[in-house]
């Protein structure tokens, strides 16, 4: 009775969410507004803290206001929906607005990637070719870095979503997730998913695995000229430049694979459900605290920002 094909194409899906138990809902909507307030005025201060400070008009805080902006795009577009459907109690999203917003959160996710690599190789030349820093790493290069993360992740982000426009889904469209994530929607399909399968794989492997292995030969390549310095001192000073980063990219790729690893191992939704948000939108909110906590010129960038003496700033 179910026919694939344009006269059954379907005008919405419903987003199951978290929980479908109605007494939980407050909590669930109470926790991810304030977990989307504060990534969002975390990311706005590195990015003011950045412009407003002259000491930070460098590459590496270049690459983290962009990965600043990167974050709070990347959480806006899962979390106001889900809060609006919460507070409307309706789990409805529209085919185009679910197309949407998949597009946007590959587009965001492979950005976050891209920029983490581009600073991991910023950490790279800092360390191993200090001298030569402000020449390799000038302005026109850091804005060409960013500007061929932005179209590489732009085509990316297109491909998928326009391989997802081709499928028919019929009567079965309830997305037991948060937000519409690709892997989810392809398999909700009623026509062949074989073609999107292949390219949704390539796709990861290319941008998750090629961002990664960036990342991995950078801090090999670090980790060797650290190796080769004699002090202690000059050791741990050359690993603290590093160290915020390392902790952004670990929490970044270890929360991505475990999505990925539970949804191949799991078909039940809910460990999904649960691990994506760990990546869409714990990692967002914590890379400011981050960055903060640990880096002495940034501490102080907020603290002239936010106009208070550095004794009197707990929160940073």
């Amino acid at each position: 009775h179910i026919e694939p094909g344009n006269d059954t194409r379907i005008l919405e899906f419903l987003l199951l969410g978290l929980s479908e138990e109605s007494e939980l809902q407050p909590l669930i909507f109470g926790l991810f507004l304030s977990m989307y307030l504060i990534t969002v005025t975390g990311n706005l201060l590195i990015i003011l803290a950045t412009i407003s400070d002259s000491h930070l008009h460098t590459p590496m805080y270049f690459f983290l206001s962009n990965l600043s902006v990167v974050d709070i795009c990347l959480i806006s577009t899962t979390i106001p929906k889900m809060l609006v459907n919460i507070q409307t109690q309706s789990k409805v999203i529209t085919y185009a607005g679910c197309i949407t917003q998949m597009n946007f959160f590959i587009l965001f996710i492979g950005l976050d990637g891209f920029l983490l690599t581009v600073m991991a190789y910023d950490r790279y030349v800092a360390i191993c070719h200090p001298l030569h820093y402000t020449v390799i790493m000038n302005p026109q290069l850091c804005v060409s870095l960013a500007l061929a993360s932005w179209f590489l992740t732009t085509l990316h982000s297109l491909l998928q979503s326009s391989m997802a426009l081709r499928l028919s889904f019929c009567t079965h469209t309830q997305i037991p997730h948060l937000f519409c994530e690709l892997n989810q929607v392809v398999h909700l399909a009623c026509s062949d998913t074989f073609i999107n399968d292949i390219v949704m794989y390539f796709g990861a492997i290319l941008v998750g695995g090629g961002t990664l292995t960036g990342i991995l030969y950078s801090y090999c390549k670090i980790v060797s000229s650290i190796h080769k310095i004699s002090s202690a001192q000059g050791k741990y000073k050359a690993f603290s430049t590093c160290a915020s980063h390392l902790s952004v990219v670990s929490l970044f790729y270890c929360t991505c694979l475990g999505v990925y690893l539970s949804a191949a191992n799991n078909q039940n939704s809910h460990p999904s459900a649960t691990t994506s948000v760990m990546y869409a939108v714990v990692t967002p909110m914590l890379n400011p605290f981050i960055y903060s906590l640990r880096n002495k010129d940034l501490k102080r960038a907020l603290t002239d920002l936010l106009g208070s003496k550095p004794s009197q700033n707990k929160l940073w």
